[in-house]
């Protein structure tokens, strides 16, 4: 039995949807009672706002689930399906088709599927690509972004994405009218964020060194759009996943960063008033549920985020209503693995768990892992008080010298010092074969505060392996058994490359690297990520170069898995046992 995701709850609050296995599910509230709907394999699913119907995706085709009474019709559709949405009455059904090419917007109603937005056949003249409608675009990934089209709350309209050379925004009426959004695309070329829930669409549109954007809102009747906030910084702007949002009585709330008086904080404002408190780090806005005695009009935000530690993900209600005595926030619960948060109506679902007031269910998961879980010593070194965490082998005796091996997992970006035994799972199978495995949040990570996060700025790799190897000493402090006269290293992409550069440039301290798929040349990499940690491109030539494999000399002792290198040990795959035999080659 797989672990239930993809979670939908109705805002009626009488079903939870989910996938388990790649199969359709269904929580009916009232009863308690789980119901498989479809059996799968599913690609995909969506529903109305009360999780009445759902537009259901199995190999291609599309199918009409009635969550309601358990029915499931397929619905003829021209080719096959890619994100199809029923609207927010379950009326009717939008669908793309040929998703890797000239992608097309189609809407089933109740008699006919017709084309709403698609221009098969034609190209950019002057670059000989594509055209496509409804897709995320070019780089939507980089900033969470993942759809390309939203409904209308009232299912009168379609937000739909124009993807050419530039990303535009064009708002779709089903009676065969549109209107484009206007917006300065040349200044703003990133559209990172779109909300439309509530009120009219919110968007945030970024300019191309991400130092400044814009979060607006646009008139569904013109296109026309109205600045409600500004975002910037001297590095790069972070928007809050879950933002901009309408709040029900007309506030826009809007995530940022509180840089004065004192203060480094991730926050939440709603209309240029403080809504978080600075302790708490916010790393997600999952919705609203109402106030437990309060007006209806002025529900609590329900938020993912870390107060104090940042190894620790929790969920917290905060009051969106203005009073006296400042920011009020609740812890609710903790998160683990890959539990993300889902509300709707006066529901909240987190992992497995579901509240409804004071009720609480348990979503059927599977049962916990009976040969138990790793446990990290977690710590707060250097003067910087970096997050890090010592594993050691099952069993370890103190007083036994080990061998080090630090993980760099995915890199910049990517937290790896987590109060999860779950995170641990792969590090302690490596602990088990004689290391202590260390694990440094440096600066660059997410969790701590902005200014942790965005202290790498056209310095990363410096910055980074400086905190690394200063971690390293300050931990060997407070653990004597670990060896430092062998420490290897090990990372996957972006974290491949700072395993390499490890060696490579600061090799008194890392004498072992395993580089799983590292990047080589931060040119190669998509526009938003290189130019967020490095600059333009184009006159940062030294920063980019500082920065490249190519320039950093070679080493025997560095082994790249998936690239090849002049002058480096590569393979195109290793076992564990190999990977093994390589890092303890001292």
């Amino acid at each position: 039995m797989e672990y239930p995701y993809a979670v939908t709850v109705g805002a009626d609050g009488a079903r939870v949807v989910f996938l388990r296995s790649s199969e359709l599910w269904l929580l009916d509230l009232p009863t308690g009672a789980e119901r498989r709907i479809v059996s799968g394999p599913v690609d995909s699913y969506a529903t109305d706002r009360d999780a009445r119907v759902a537009a259901v995706v199995c190999g291609g085709e599309l199918f009409r689930a009635d969550l309601v009474d358990g029915t499931v019709t397929a619905v003829p559709s021209v080719g096959p399906v890619f994100d199809a949405r029923p609207d927010p009455l379950g009326s009717a059904i939008g669908y793309l088709t040929d998703p890797g090419g000239a992608a097309s917007l189609h809407v089933i109603g109740p008699d006919t599927d017709r084309l709403l937005a698609g221009e098969p056949g034609n190209a950019w003249r002057e670059h000989g690509g594509t055209i496509s409608w409804g897709m995320p675009g070019t780089w939507a990934g980089e900033f969470g972004r993942t759809r390309g089209w939203w409904w209308s709350p009232d299912g009168s309209q379609i937000l739909a994405v124009r993807s050419a050379r530039t990303v535009s925004l064009h708002l779709l009426d089903l009676d065969d009218g549109w209107v484009d959004v206007h917006w300065d695309r040349e200044t703003y070329p990133y559209l990172a964020q779109v909300r439309w829930i509530g009120g009219g669409p919110l968007i945030t549109v970024l300019r191309r060194m991400q130092q400044h954007g814009l979060v607006l809102s646009i008139d569904p009747r013109t296109g026309e759009t109205q600045v409600h906030a500004e975002l910037a910084d001297a590095r790069w702007v972070e928007p809050i996943p879950g933002t901009p949002r309408h709040l029900p009585d007309g506030r826009v709330l809007v995530g940022g960063e509180l840089a004065h008086d004192g203060f480094d904080a991730r926050c939440l404002f709603a209309d240029g008033s403080l809504l978080t408190p600075p302790g708490l780090y916010v790393r997600r806005v999952a919705g609203t549920l109402p106030r437990p005695g309060g007006p209806p009009g002025a529900p609590d935000l329900i938020v993912e985020g870390s107060l104090g530690e940042p190894a620790v993900r929790e969920v917290f209600r905060v009051r969106t209503s203005l009073g006296g005595g400042g920011p009020e926030v609740t812890r609710l619960a903790l998160l683990t693995g890959a539990d993300r948060v889902t509300v709707g109506g006066d529901v909240l679902v987190a992992g497995h768990r579901v509240w409804q007031g004071d009720r609480m269910i348990s979503l059927r998961s599977p049962a916990p892992d009976p040969s138990g879980f790793p446990e990290p010593v977690l710590e707060r070194v250097t003067d910087r008080r970096l997050p890090a965490a010592v594993l050691y082998p099952t069993g370890h005796v103190g007083g036994t010298r080990l061998p080090v091996l630090v993980t760099l997992g995915d890199g910049p970006g990517h937290q790896q010092v987590l109060a999860d035994p779950s995170a641990w799972r792969e590090r302690q199978r490596f602990a088990d074969s004689g290391f202590a495995v260390v694990s440094v949040d440096s600066r660059g990570t997410p969790g701590v505060a902005p200014s942790f996060e965005k202290a790498v700025h056209r310095r990363l790799a410096d910055v980074v392996l400086a905190d690394q190897a200063d971690a390293l000493h300050a931990l060997h402090g407070k653990h004597p058994d670990l060896d430092l006269t062998r420490v290897a290293v090990r990372g996957c992409g972006l974290g491949g490359w700072l395993a390499a550069l490890a060696v490579l440039r600061r090799p008194e301290d890392f004498h072992r690297a395993v580089a799983h798929r590292p990047v080589v040349d931060w040119s190669e990499l998509p526009g938003p990520v290189a130019e967020r940690y490095l600059g333009d491109r184009n006159d940062s030539s030294d920063v980019y170069a500082h920065h490249s494999l190519h320039e950093a000399g070679t080493s025997p002792d560095v082994l790249l898995i998936g690239v090849e290198l002049d002058g480096f040990a590569s393979r195109s795959a290793v076992t564990f046992e190999e990977e093994l035999t390589f890092l303890t080659g001292w």
